[in-house]
């Protein structure tokens, strides 16, 4: 019994050390989102950015108003909703209204996963990898009222903005949209 008591102990260490990256790895990570401001994965479908790289769109001044939201493949509350925000880039495309959805998903996984789910899902919204580990430096900046949970909503418009931390249907999303628009 004692035996089998350390065995699997052995067994769950094992497993946390070995999803551990290594100091020269995670190095090599944050060297690389250093020096790509943005780049593209291979099919040249999906933008991958770091924080830096995608503020800009955040920003932007004009008669366009922007919606920009953060989700990811493993949020089902994300995932419920996404049907609204591609009904809306459809519907208001004519009046100057762009939707971005950003993606928070593992950066290793945009070939394996992100893409994949966007062709299933025929997304046509403008869709981009945020890829910044920096989050706690990231997040007060997207908004201070951001807590950093998903599904979250940031609508731009003539450097006005409103942010929202939680789910829409379609009809409160119109709603915040008209509010805006």
């Amino acid at each position: 019994m004692k035996f089998t008591y350390l065995l699997l102990l052995f067994m769950v260490f094992q497993a946390c050390v070995e999803g551990k990256e290594t100091p020269s790895e995670e190095a090599e990570v944050s060297e690389e989102i250093d020096k790509a401001e943005s780049y593209t994965n291979t099919d040249g479908k999906i933008a991958v950015y770091n924080f830096e790289g995608l503020e800009p769109e955040f920003s932007k001044s004009n008669d366009t108003t922007y919606i920009v939201n953060f989700w990811a493949t493993w949020c089902k509350p994300c995932i419920k909703e996404l049907p609204y925000f591609e009904e809306i880039n459809s519907k208001y495309s004519e009046d100057k209204v762009k939707v971005m959805l950003v993606s928070l998903d593992d950066p290793k996984k945009l070939d394996s996963q992100l893409l994949p789910f966007v062709e299933k899902h025929q997304l046509n919204s403008t869709v981009v990898l945020l890829d910044d580990p920096a989050a706690n430096t990231w997040i007060p900046m997207v908004s201070p009222e951001w807590s950093g949970s998903i599904p979250a909503t940031l609508m731009i418009k003539n450097g006005a903005r409103k942010f929202y931390e939680r789910s829409f249907t379609y009809n409160e999303l119109e709603t915040e949209l008209k509010t805006i628009l």
